[in-house]
């Protein structure tokens, strides 16, 4: 018998064909598990955005849940000679302050040198930097006065005018930072206190040597910043004034004009509260916004959301509205409404900006009480913090949900995988079928062709014609 190397070779049938539509008919069984599993997978993907919701409203809510935001103190300045900051020591008041100084630091140059990078210092020699300005009843410097505190460079033999800027930019101790300036006849060496203020000045430099020597008329001692506040003076080694006004950092940018005090006032912070409200109403709706389009359904298209009918989302909706539409503590706000918030028909919250200026300009305590509590039992914010924490934490329904899915995409994928192998065991076996009936197809041609030729020559055989 001839060997078959091809389907439908020896028999001249479509076999290769046909075990292809058989193939697809068979394969057609994984469809619905394909299904299953893009299914389960937009369930993953639904429920990370759930998640994501959640947590942005958590977000929210941990902010109403701190009781300093409705404690906390701003500081409101007329005026553009400073800015102001403030802590949880600061007490409301009203300050009239003027910026008489701002603190300066202390700069000198030395005399020019002839080169800037060839050999300055033929032999070794000493860098004396003295701090500290004095200042006599004038304002004016007092050069007699000792220094303060001074900082010897050491200079090497060959050193040039940039070694020496390197050596003193490179020392922390030194307190000045240096650079080289070409004044058009020669180079000097620039130096600048590190900060500012009449203590941290550079107020004078000498060389053990004759090399180089400071230039007095270079000399700009730095000064302690000076402002008056409510007629008491104050100075300051820096622009940043602390502790001036209880729990107010000021920061000094310019000078007021004489007999022009800028204003100060350090007030309650509304705004902060009014902006943390409003952020737990946009985040709330927003959540709800992505359940609705998680869960929804068109009627007349048939299309339903990834989430459509799924329990864990109704627990979550029920969860949140029990404490939502509940009632808090015994202080004189006690539910949302009071608050200047209504729970809609259609589960969304609605803000009343009326009522919560009301309530942050004139009962801040009220609303206080009412989002982050009076004791350890917490307010609505409290509340609503830990029931979101037991929905998001490692063992809340929303991982529950993810975990189910997650498994039984995995599931899935297994079974896709055997019904795969399967299916091209089942396919083989055609195959061999195949090619058996293809063979035997081909041997009867084979057989019907010879006997045909054999029924043929019978004939001529009694046909007188063909003799």
């Amino acid at each position: 018998m001839s060997t078959i190397t091809a389907l439908g070779v020896g028999s001249g049938l479509d076999l290769s064909g046909l075990l292809d539509q058989l193939r697809d008919a068979e394969r057609g069984k994984l469809a619905p598990l394909q299904a299953q599993k893009e299914q389960q997978q937009a369930k993953i993907s639904a429920f990370g955005q759930l998640q994501s919701s959640l947590t942005k409203f958590q977000d929210s809510v941990a902010k109403l849940n701190d009781a300093s935001l409705f404690q906390s103190l701003s500081a409101n300045v007329r005026g553009d000679a400073f800015t102001a900051t403030t802590s949880k020591a600061a007490q409301p008041g009203s300050y009239n302050v003027e910026v008489a100084q701002l603190a300066t630091a202390g700069t000198l140059a030395t005399t020019a040198a002839t080169t800037r990078d060839g050999e300055l210092f033929t032999a070794a020699d000493t860098l004396t930097l003295n701090f500290g300005a004095t200042f006599d009843a004038d304002g004016e410097l007092d050069d007699s006065a000792a220094p303060l505190r001074s900082v010897e460079i050491q200079i090497e033999a060959g050193w040039s005018l940039e070694d020496l800027r390197d050596a003193i930019n490179a020392d922390e101790k030194a307190g000045v930072s240096a650079s080289i300036v070409n004044d058009g006849n020669g180079y000097r060496l620039a130096l600048a206190s590190k900060e500012t203020g009449a203590d941290a000045s550079l107020t004078g430099l000498t060389f053990g040597s004759a090399t180089l020597e400071a230039d007095a008329d270079t000399l700009r001692a730095g000064r302690d910043a000076s402002i008056n506040v409510n007629g008491i003076s104050i100075t300051s080694a820096t622009n940043k004034v602390e502790g001036a006004i209880q729990g107010v950092t000021l920061n000094l940018e310019q000078t007021t004009e004489a007999g022009q005090p800028m204003t100060l006032r350090v007030e309650q912070d509304t705004l902060k509260a009014r902006e943390a409200v409003q952020g737990f109403v946009k985040a709330f709706n927003e959540l709800k916004g992505t359940i609705g389009k998680l869960t929804s359904f068109n009627a007349e298209t048939g299309q339903a959301g990834e989430l459509n009918g799924d329990s864990a989302v109704r627990t979550i909706e029920a969860r949140l509205r029990g404490v939502l539409s509940g009632g808090v503590g015994e202080g004189e706000l006690r539910t949302l409404s009071q608050a200047g918030i209504t729970l809609q028909r259609d589960g969304t919250l609605k803000l009343d900006d009326a009522k919560l200026n009301e309530l942050t300009s004139g009962n801040m305590a009220a609303l206080g009480e009412f989002f982050a509590g009076a004791d350890s039992k917490g307010g609505l914010a409290g509340q609503l913090n830990t029931t979101l924490g037991q929905l998001l934490d490692g063992n809340g329904i929303v991982k529950r949900s993810i975990s189910g899915a997650e498994s039984r995409v995995k599931s899935i994928g297994e079974r896709y995988a055997r019904m795969e192998v399967s299916i091209e065991r089942t396919i083989d076996r055609y195959r061999v079928q195949f090619g058996q009936l293809d063979s035997m197809i081909a041997q009867m041609n084979q057989t019907s062709a010879y006997l045909t030729q054999q029924f043929d020559m019978l004939a001529d055989l009694g046909n007188p014609r063909k003799r």
